[in-house]
């Protein structure tokens, strides 16, 4: 007789700078285990990890930096521990950002972090936006085409690689929304505010942690 398989366990990363209260009920909602946390071992210990963020590029990469978070999320990432970053957390994965006059990110994913080209329209962008997915991923298995998801920014990314492009919408210009490279994700929405389609994307990451963790 078979068993179903343990939920996985999802760290959320705590340095102060994200909505970590709503992301870990939405991942404890699609049936994952959770705990917020900013100790290495722990984080080590996860099967997978979720990065939020909301505020400044430069404020959050110099907290995470004083922590020593920096290393361990580049380790686990190396290991092809899942890692999602959400919303300015899926910023920090890159090399850089020019917010505030420019700061080095992880360089987990390689490519920028730009201000939005949206003459005309208000920033910061706030609202549902359609996102195309562009291309298959484990990520966005199920999800309708184009998907809803719920935006507050005024700074995208810019990936190097067009492979890494997983799904893009339109806000003064076309940006990468959703991007994704073996086994480190990010969103520039909040998956947590994106209702059903939003959701879904925290289960398909969470799918991906119990996965990978078999």
């Amino acid at each position: 007789m078979s068993s179903t398989p343990p939920a996985p366990r999802i760290a959320i990363v705590d340095y102060g700078m994200g909505n970590r209260r709503s992301v870990e009920k939405s991942l404890q909602r699609v049936g994952a285990r959770t705990h917020t946390t900013r100790d290495h071992d722990e984080l080590r210990a996860a099967d997978g990890i979720l990065l939020p963020g909301v505020g400044a590029f430069p404020a959050a990469m110099r907290i995470i930096r004083e922590l020593g978070l920096d290393e361990v999320l580049r380790e686990r990432a190396a290991a092809r521990t899942p890692l999602f970053g959400s919303c300015m957390g899926m910023q920090l994965l890159f090399e850089e950002s020019e917010e505030h006059g420019g700061a080095e990110g992880l360089a987990i994913l390689r490519g920028s972090v730009r201000r939005l080209e949206a003459p005309g329209l208000n920033l910061p962008h706030i609202g549902w936006n359609a996102v195309h997915w562009t291309q298959p991923s484990p990520l966005t298995d199920g999800l309708p085409n184009p998907s809803f998801l719920y935006h507050v920014h005024s700074f995208a990314p810019h990936p190097s690689d067009p492979s890494e492009v997983l799904g893009t919408t339109d806000y003064g210009e076309t940006f990468a929304t959703v991007v994704g490279s073996s086994t480190v994700f990010g969103a520039q929405s909040h998956p947590e505010k994106s209702s059903a389609h939003g959701l879904a994307l925290l289960a398909n990451f969470s799918r991906l942690c119990a996965r990978v963790t078999a």
